[in-house]
């Protein structure tokens, strides 16, 4: 059994939206609950707050104070575009961040072998300049980046199994090389990016890897076709040093904001693949951070079967 550390908390349903919203404080009570079980035998992750600095790491610093000014001037939406807010969502936001780093830290320290955060807002929609999609702070390029940073690591692998392309995370790693990206995605669907031909500039070049799939996809084309057949080889090539997960739960069938048809199993077999790839290739380091899942019986049997396949 790994060493697994685990971050779920009641904080994160401090971060409100509207009624009916469907990113809402639900999906945490509910992801809190179905892992229950796993967090008696799991390493704590230690919350904290994300400095500015480190939200810099992938965010300009024009972005980042006006998202501060949004929020304390009580917008109930950011300005720079579809995120709704409120008088908590600074604080939350950057607690995800900083628990994520949190996971890093473990993780890159030797302390943990894998790491789950179950935060919100989500974040693999937001770009260097704006929040869009549900999300603040991109968690997942801000981890990849202080990994880099503080711990020394080289390359960084993400991969994204939201059903949503994560544009945000493509932004900020597009020109980069150092961190690959890999995203399976419904297509045409929000944001409306991520097509095959989108495959990095500059040094970049080749390091984006994008699968968009039409609604119907499942285990198939996701695991079959995109994982087994293309990531591993890509992985072969990269040799990542740390492996990190966008845990999107949209991806599984019967959620209402996408027409993926996965089912709980086929999650445990995903990361199933990652695991394996970071044991060859990263001292089986692998950092996994939520994103989407809007069925909340859907989100939390799919967060289970991934965790459980995590921290085994």
């Amino acid at each position: 059994m790994s060493r697994f550390a685990l971050l779920s908390d009641p904080s994160f349903e401090r971060h409100q939206t509207p009624s009916q919203h469907p990113e809402s404080p639900a999906r945490n009570i509910a992801v809190r609950k179905a892992l229950e079980p796993f967090a008696a035998k799991a390493i704590r992750i230690k919350q904290r707050i994300a400095s500015e600095d480190e939200i810099a790491l992938c965010h300009s610093r024009d972005y980042i104070a006006r998202a501060k000014q949004d929020i304390a001037s009580g917008l109930r939406e950011l300005s720079t575009g579809d995120t709704h807010v409120s008088k908590a969502s600074w604080e939350v936001a950057t607690e995800a961040v900083g628990g994520v780093l949190g996971a890093v830290d473990l993780v890159c320290g030797g302390q943990a072998d894998t790491a789950f955060c179950a935060v919100r807002p989500p974040g693999h929609h937001a770009t260097p300049t704006r929040g869009m999609g549900f999300c603040v702070f991109n968690n997942i390029a801000i981890g990849a980046r202080y990994a880099q940073k503080k711990h020394g690591l080289g390359r960084v692998l993400i991969v994204d199994w939201d059903v949503h392309h994560g544009n945000g995370t493509q932004d900020v790693f597009y020109q980069d090389g150092s961190v690959m990206f890999m995203s399976t995605h419904q297509h045409p669907w929000y944001p409306g990016s991520g097509l095959h031909t989108e495959t990095g500039e500059g040094r970049g070049v080749g390091k984006i890897l994008n699968f968009p799939l039409p609604a119907g996809s499942g285990r198939a084309e996701i695991l079959g076709e995109a994982f087994e057949q293309h990531l591993v080889k890509a992985a072969a090539d990269f040799r990542p040093e740390l492996v990190m997960i966008s845990a999107g739960f949209d991806s599984r069938a019967g959620d209402p904001l996408g027409r993926f048809t996965l089912a709980d199993r086929d999650f445990g077999d995903l990361t199933t693949v990652l695991r394996t790839l970071a044991a060859e290739y990263s001292s089986g380091r692998i950092v996994s951070v939520l994103e989407g899942g809007y069925s909340l019986t859907g989100l939390a049997s799919g967060v289970v079967a991934h965790v459980a396949a995590l921290s085994r």
